[in-house]
């Protein structure tokens, strides 16, 4: 080749990666300001809820009128049986969202908590963030690979902007989506999205969740106490997403039509709530979660009900979350089991708080980004330890059934399946089967 046609090459390619780059700078800003500013105006109103919730507690008896217009605007926007799971399925499979799928979860969502329906605000972030990383990105006319890109992007960007940690918002956005494959075409998109939003979000005052706890130093003595409590925390994990899943499928098998079963879902929260004698279990609960990390306080009960609490909620019909629950009782759990093992009660619910979620998720490095988000670098060595155990005991359950586990986790096998999809098959397979399955991954 001679000089002048390398020069020709050279300007070529460089001209394809800036332009690459001036196309993701682009959209990360478009996308990341918006989601800044709607997951900021959704995280404090979603404040305000709770804060006018326990300022009239009657509000709790207007329950099951809230669920009546939740499913009613579900209705009339056309985006009735819309979730998460759409979400990720519009990654993997490039499904087209409704804009109207913004208004429903944001409403849905701040009426559950207002109301003092049992949910978290994770679920409304992944929808609304989703959504309009996508609108975004048709609005910019990108195809189809970009398409995907566009809708992970809006996902970190929003989860960013709630939870104020955006390190954890990218690996779960690049990472969780398929269990053991890494979009790498999408960290940066991602990344800058992210960092926007949060930057939106701290400028309009929504303040990033951070807690104060104390890790023990490290010792070998202390690794052998968290490993038998890291597998407690596998075990709950799996409970928290079959009964979930298991009430949800119950709900909707009994009780087929969904103004009955939300109006019925309320008065049971109603019920279930003065039978429990305190609140502690309506709304986020980041009360709880703080007191038991922070003080190393919470009943021993209090997982359990927070897991019933929830399950209801989201099984009747109300909106939000299953991140900030799991994280409830995940810390519940961890500060009640701790002392058990010789562990401080506060450093337990930490542990017990990021464990579960990487149960639940089946995103242990996101987990671990998300144990120094919260808790800082110290006891890094036993946050990581937890994610690794409760990962690998949780099996293939999940909270999200459209998200993807495609190699074994007892084996370096691929397997490909869904979550919730029967759990000991894959193991079981033939390998030639399993080298004929096709990946879903971002082309």
């Amino acid at each position: 080749m001679s000089d002048q046609n390398r020069f020709r090459e050279w300007v070529r390619t460089t001209g394809l990666y800036a332009g690459v780059l001036a196309k993701w700078m682009l959209l990360s800003v478009v996308v990341g300001g918006l989601c800044g500013v709607v997951g900021a105006v959704f995280h404090l109103s979603v404040h305000y809820a709770a804060l006018t919730r326990g300022a009239y507690p009657w509000l709790l008896w207007c329950l099951p009128l809230a669920g009546l217009v939740i499913v009613g605007s579900y209705k009339l926007m056309g985006t009735e049986g819309m979730g998460t799971n759409d979400i990720i399925d519009a990654v993997h499979d490039d499904k087209r969202l409704s804009i109207l799928l913004l208004p429903s979860i944001f409403l849905g969502t701040l009426l559950t908590h207002l109301c003092g329906g049992s949910a978290g605000r994770e679920g409304a972030a992944l929808q609304i963030g989703g959504t309009i990383g996508q609108r975004v990105g048709r609005f910019l006319r990108l195809d189809d690979q970009d398409l995907r890109v566009a809708t992970l992007s809006g996902m970190a960007a929003c989860f960013s902007a709630l939870f104020g940690t955006p390190l954890t918002a990218v690996i779960f956005a690049v990472m969780g989506i398929s269990i053991g494959t890494l979009y790498h075409t999408a960290l940066l998109p991602c990344l800058m999205s992210a960092l926007a939003a949060f930057g939106v979000s701290l400028a309009l005052g929504v303040e990033p969740t951070r807690f104060a706890v104390a890790a023990p130093d490290i010792a070998a003595g202390t690794f052998l106490r968290v490993l038998p409590l890291s597998v407690l925390f596998a075990l709950v994990s799996i409970l928290f997403c079959a009964f979930i899943h298991g009430t949800e499928h119950w709900m909707q098998r009994r009780i087929p039509n969904p103004w009955v079963r939300v109006v019925l879902g309320g008065a049971a929260i109603i019920a279930l709530t003065y039978l429990s004698g305190t609140r502690d279990y309506n709304g986020a609960g980041m009360e709880v979660i703080a007191a038991a990390v922070e003080q190393g306080t919470a009943r021993p009960a209090a997982f359990l009900l927070k897991l019933l609490f929830t399950a209801v909620t989201l099984a009747a019909g109300f909106k939000g979350g299953e991140v900030v629950p799991s994280f409830f009782v995940g810390a519940a759990f961890g500060c009640a089991a701790a002392p058990l093992v010789g562990l401080p009660a506060g450093f337990g619910a930490a542990l017990g708080l990021v464990s579960v979620f990487c149960g639940v998720t089946n995103c242990p490095v996101a987990s671990v980004f998300l144990s120094v988000e919260l808790f800082g670098s110290e006891g890094l060595w036993y946050f990581a330890l937890a994610c690794g155990i409760s990962y690998m005991l949780s099996g293939y359950s999940g909270l999200y059934s459209s998200q993807t586990i495609l190699y074994s986790k007892l084996k370096a096998r691929y397997i490909n399946v869904h979550a919730n999809s029967h759990p000991a098959a894959p193991e079981s397979e033939a390998p030639e089967e399993l080298e004929a399955a096709e990946v879903h991954i971002v082309k």
